[in-house]
């Protein structure tokens, strides 16, 4: 993280705070690797909260390098012209991924809104705060798309997917993932938009013992899968995807969609691709979401890769 880097930073993100967006923004994104000296590290614009995060450990003399033009830049006109209030840096590679506040105060609770709709984040206490910023497009794509349709949403986090849906107009929506506090938060979410929760359904489950579960709820007009890359116990995604694409077409209504998600660098979109031809033959590759521009990457095949397919048979 040499000084010529900081500089960069530090411009991009008097640039991007002036004018602040108007709902919440990736506002740099060094894991793109587009520039050197700063790939271990993202900053967020939280609306009022800048949140910028640190994925490997730096030497003590660049983070206190870091830390003087983070605070340089709360000193700066267009941090005061934004509105923000508090300037937050996540130590991402320490267990637990603590938080330090370096002005302002941790915000007991966070809204952020996305395309009009409303979220709420957990700031300082987990490693992920509730909405990956990435998949922006994505939810947008369901919202726009989701008008009477049944969806189904695997690996649901907090229901980010399901919220859009619902917006949309989606008939109803269910919800699986195994982490209940996720799912709990989930339906804050919703309540947050003003949703019919009667039209919503939430599943505390493993996804591989609960197909029983997933079928008799079916069968769907779309289904989500925007797996992790690993969870201890329960997916690894070279290994058990495979395994989901292959109940899709038990699931899936005639003409049905699939958006279909990976987010790990080092796998591309063919992984997908024929994955699904092996297994699901029936489902055929439409096309790939674009990422939002404020990810850019220095690998196009290394950023998010959020692919539609559509059943044929």
């Amino acid at each position: 993280m040499h000084a010529d880097a900081l500089v960069i930073l530090q411009q991009h993100l008097l640039g991007g705070l002036d004018p602040a967006p108007g709902e919440t923004r990736r506002l740099f994104h060094g894991r793109g690797r587009c520039w050197q000296g700063l790939e271990q590290l993202t900053v967020d614009w939280l609306q009022g909260v800048v949140l910028v995060a640190l994925f490997r450990e730096p030497a003590a003399a660049d983070l206190h390098a870091l830390k003087q033009t983070l605070m340089a830049l709360a000193g700066s006109p267009a941090w005061q012209r934004s509105g923000a209030h508090a300037l937050l840096l996540q130590h991402r590679y320490q267990p637990d991924s603590p938080t330090e506040t370096l002005l302002g105060e941790l915000p007991a609770e966070c809204l952020i809104s996305e395309n009009g709709l409303r979220y709420r984040l957990d700031l300082g206490s987990k490693q992920n705060n509730g909405l990956f910023l990435d998949m922006r497009y994505g939810r947008r794509w369901v919202q726009e798309n989701a008008r009477g349709k049944r969806v189904l949403n695997l690996f649901a986090y907090t229901c980010g997917f399901s919220v859009a849906a619902i917006a949309g107009g989606a008939a109803h929506v269910v919800n699986l993932d195994m982490a209940r506090a996720a799912l709990t938060r989930g339906r804050e979410n919703h309540r947050l938009n003003q949703h019919d929760l009667s039209r919503v359904s939430f599943l505390g489950h493993e996804l591989f013992k609960s197909w029983g579960k997933v079928r008799k709820l079916g069968p769907y007009d779309l289904i989500i899968i925007d797996p992790p890359s690993f969870q201890k116990g329960s997916f690894a995604l070279t290994s058990d995807y495979q395994k989901i694409l292959r109940r899709l077409p038990e699931l899936l209504t005639p003409h049905g969609q699939v958006l279909a998600c990976v987010n790990d660098p080092d796998i591309g979109p063919q992984f997908l691709i024929e994955g699904m031809a092996t297994e699901a033959p029936q489902l055929c590759f439409e096309r790939r979401l674009e990422n939002p521009p404020e990810f850019p990457d220095v690998n196009p095949d290394s950023g998010l890769k959020a692919l539609l397919f559509v059943r044929e048979d």
